[in-house]
């Protein structure tokens, strides 16, 4: 009687891909959504496959807002009708795209600058993902995806903080947009408080310290004695503004 033919390595990691996916539903709808999220935003960026540029944006916008309500679902599964819970919920960085994602999806007009952050996180999120399924197919499978992968992975830092940068900057540009009809008079006072809730971010402290690197170029640019004295006191009374705004961090008092 011969002896069974061994699994080939290919359809073992094929079988070990499956596995993990069926074991972990939810990673997998975030890893769909989020390349949704990145397709559509491209789609927009660049309209190559005849789509209407507004509808990829609009797209774009609400596969992150899926993204964002099924993080939430896995973050907090169990809803409890308690203040304790709801202000566990407004912590959730999850909640803060949600409310991002609805804000700009709403906006009269399609606003490039704020497919940055979906975008950025997307690809880094999507990535990560993409690995762990690389690595149940086998080590050596897909060389040139694990290469695009690392130097996603590679360059972490700088895109986290080229999305804080993007989410700061919005916020003057949602006051300007007033004037283009881009926005509407209600946008800038929710996304006020968008920024907060990054700026108090638990788990992501990049919003905040970005905001302490702009303070800290923006004294160093009025030190100049090339700066005109009426653009420093200007610097200087927009630097006080912006800290008196800024929301008190319980690990500060």
């Amino acid at each position: 009687m011969s002896d069974p033919q061994p699994t080939p390595p290919a359809a073992r990691g094929f079988s070990t891909m499956t596995a993990l996916m069926s074991s972990r539903k939810i990673d997998v709808g975030l890893w769909l959504t989020r390349l949704l999220t990145i397709a559509f935003a491209f789609a927009y960026i660049i309209p190559i496959f005849g789509n209407s540029p507004h509808s990829s944006y609009s797209k774009a916008f609400m596969a992150s807002a899926a993204t964002s309500a099924l993080r939430l679902h896995q973050r907090k599964p169990v809803v409890q009708f308690t203040r304790v819970f709801g202000m566990e919920l407004l912590q959730e960085d999850s909640l803060h795209y949600l409310i991002y994602s609805v804000l700009w999806l709403m906006a009269p007009a399609p606003t490039t600058v704020a497919l940055l952050p979906i975008l950025l996180f997307a690809i880094l999120h999507f990535a990560s993902f993409s690995l762990t399924l690389l690595d149940a197919l086998g080590q050596n499978s897909w060389w040139g995806a694990r290469m695009l992968i690392s130097l996603v992975e590679l360059q972490s830092r700088n895109i986290l903080r080229m999305v804080a940068f993007s989410e700061i900057f919005l916020m003057p540009l949602s006051i300007v947009f007033i004037f283009t009809g881009q926005t509407s008079m209600v946008t800038p006072f929710m996304y006020y408080r968008f920024i907060c809730m990054r700026y108090a971010s638990r788990r992501n402290p990049y919003t905040r310290n970005m905001f302490h690197e702009l303070r800290l170029a923006a004294e160093e640019a009025s030190r100049s004695p090339r700066m005109p004295t009426a653009v420093t006191n200007l610097m200087y009374k927009a630097i006080g503004l912006v800290s008196r705004m800024a929301p008190v961090m319980e690990a500060q008092q």
